[in-house]
């Protein structure tokens, strides 16, 4: 499986989770019910564009998906997020798991395609070779 497929995994299961959540009766908690949407809209649309848009704009929106929604509950863990404190669940660790896949992913995915480093991995190989 390829960095960008693994990273599309990630957000849906993430998004899923979320879905699943809101339906369970975070719909009814205000700010929070809509960010849960937001959420599972964000990471939908991230893993398409992973998927059919090779360029770096779909990692660095997938490392960002991570990272905020990983922050947002490790918030709401330690203090309140919006009025709202919860805890750690099985959900809750599948969820935190599959964004930090997701940071991971993104940030490899950038290193990797050569977004960080300023040019393709590959044409760093062809240059040693001239």
């Amino acid at each position: 499986m390829t960095n960008r497929v693994i990273g599309a995994l990630a957000a849906v299961v993430s998004a899923i989770v979320h879905l699943y959540l809101w339906f369970d009766g975070v719909k009814d908690q205000g700010t929070v019910g809509d960010l849960f949407v937001v959420n599972v809209i964000a990471g939908l649309v991230i893993a398409a564009l992973l998927l059919r848009w090779h360029h770096w704009i779909p990692l660095i929106l997938l490392a960002g998906f991570g990272a905020s929604t990983l922050g947002a509950f490790l918030i709401a863990v330690n203090g309140e997020l919006f009025g709202i404190h919860t805890g750690w669940s099985w959900y809750a660790w599948l969820a935190a798991a599959s964004e930090v896949v997701a940071i991971v992913c993104g940030v490899w995915g950038l290193y990797r395609e050569g977004a960080v480093s300023g040019g393709r991995v590959d044409q760093g190989h062809r240059s040693a070779q001239r």
